[in-house]
Parts: structure tokens; C-alpha cells; sequence
């Protein structure tokens, strides 16, 4: 073996068996002097490991071993289920509950006027107990009259309360960074990368009621999409949204 697969080879031993996850790797320099490599290799390695999402950096402190991504397929299931599929214990910290105007973005989602009033719920999502998305959603306040709280699935709790269930969404992911509001939120570095996903839900009449925007970490999530040629296309398929 090259001294920089030596390297690498230490490096990802030092992330699989030695640390646990936001446990610290050694300094640039100590690796350096340790295989007889300069410091330019030495970062170069951990930043093809920043980029596999396997340590991340903090500056002024170090090279940290990141905590393995939560993979979420594009499928219409509440948050609260995918975590548990997931074996990990879902969370909510609900910060806002408010009624107010829908304003011409929210209302055009939901067929409403401008003026139509909405419910506004903002919710931290954690698995177990660390932050994982920043959650805005945006009901039609006269579907849901009395609504002020949710624990854990706001679907499951619409089909319980309303009798609301919902059969679709559109929904699109795109890349952003946080801003320091979010990021502290979500216990996160102000700019790292993040996932927003923006998304209107359907009920079985095809009406909207349901627009949010989530914005997940990007050292902690990953979108699985089932991909087919249009020959071998199949009802359904690369077209399932995820849903909280």
C-alpha cells in the first residue's frame, strides 16, 4: 500500500471501530508526521471523507466522525412512521401554533384567497433527540377549526381528528444552506448544507390541505428516489412524496 492509502486506511479504521460518532480524529499535523505524508495530502483524504458525509469539520476545533445519514425513500409516510421504520425514536418540539393570512404564495397552494385564513404550525423534528428538520406547515383553518397542538404524526392526527386523509402530494427537494436562525434550531453550523423540501398534500378529494416547507440537514439526510426507464415505468414509480 502507498503511504496515502496507509492513510485512508487508518482513517476510515479510526471512523468504523475506534470513535463513536462527534468523537474527534486526530490533528492534520500528527497525521502528517505518523505516515510521512505532507498536509496537503493529509486534507485531501478527509475531504473526500467531508464529501462521503463520514466526518465533518468545525473550524477552530477539528475533524469530527459524523454520525451515519438517515436515508429517507420518496414515499408518503409521516416522519413519526419513517423514524421508526428506522428504529429510532421520533420527536416534535412545537414552537409556533398560529392563525394567520395565507398571503399569495401559501394561498395559491391551497386555493385559497390571500386573505383566507390558515393555521401555522413550526416544529422542530428530532430522532432520538437530535434535531433533524425545521418544519413551517400550512393548513386551511376551516378544515381543521380547534387545532392548537399535534403530537407526533400531523397526518395521523387530521384522519383522527377530522377525518382527513391524505392520498398525494407534489413535492420538490432542492439544496440551500442554513442561516443562523435554523441552524441553531437544528444544533447545526450556521451555512452547512441542508435539504428544503417544499410540498402541497392532497386529500382523497384531491383537495389541498397541506403546504410546508422542511429544511433538513444535509450532514444528517439523504433522499432515496426508485428510478426506471419509461419502457419498464410502473404506476407510481419516481413519483412518491414524502410526507410529516
Amino acid at each position: 500500500m502507498t503511504k496515502h492509502e496507509q492513510l485512508r486506511a487508518h482513517l476510515e479504521g479510526l471512523i468504523e471501530r475506534e470513535l463513536g460518532p462527534d468523537e474527534r480524529l486526530p490533528p492534520e499535523r500528527d497525521l502528517a508526521e505518523a505516515f510521512g505524508v505532507s498536509r496537503m495530502t493529509v486534507r485531501q483524504a478527509l475531504d473526500r471523507l467531508e464529501r462521503e458525509r463520514r466526518v465533518y469539520r468545525v473550524q477552530g476545533a477539528g475533524t469530527f466522525v459524523a454520525r451515519p445519514p438517515i436515508a429517507k425513500t420518496i414515499e408518503l409516510t409521516s416522519f413519526t412512521e419513517d423514524m421508526r421504520r428506522r428504529g429510532l425514536a421520533p420527536g416534535s418540539v412545537l414552537r409556533v401554533a398560529e392563525l394567520v393570512a395565507a398571503g399569495p404564495d401559501i394561498g395559491f397552494a391551497l386555493a385559497l384567497s390571500p386573505a383566507g385564513e390558515v393555521l401555522h404550525l413550526e416544529r422542530v423534528r428530532t430522532a432520538d433527540g437530535i434535531p433533524m428538520c425545521l418544519e413551517h406547515t400550512y393548513l386551511p383553518a376551516a378544515l381543521v377549526p380547534g387545532l392548537t397542538t399535534v403530537e407526533g404524526s400531523l397526518y395521523a392526527e387530521l384522519h383522527r381528528r377530522y377525518r382527513i386523509r391524505i392520498a398525494r402530494a407534489e413535492q420538490s427537494i432542492r439544496a440551500t444552506v442554513l442561516d443562523a436562525a435554523a441552524a441553531a434550531l437544528l444544533d447545526a453550523p450556521p451555512f452547512s448544507p441542508a435539504l428544503l423540501v417544499e410540498r402541497t398534500a392532497f386529500d382523497e378529494r384531491d383537495r389541498p390541505v397541506e403546504r410546508a416547507a422542511s429544511t433538513y440537514r444535509g450532514d444528517r439526510y439523504s433522499f432515496e428516489i426508485d428510478v426506471t426507464t419509461a419502457a419498464g415505468s410502473r404506476s407510481g414509480a419516481g413519483r412518491r412524496a414524502g410526507g410529516e
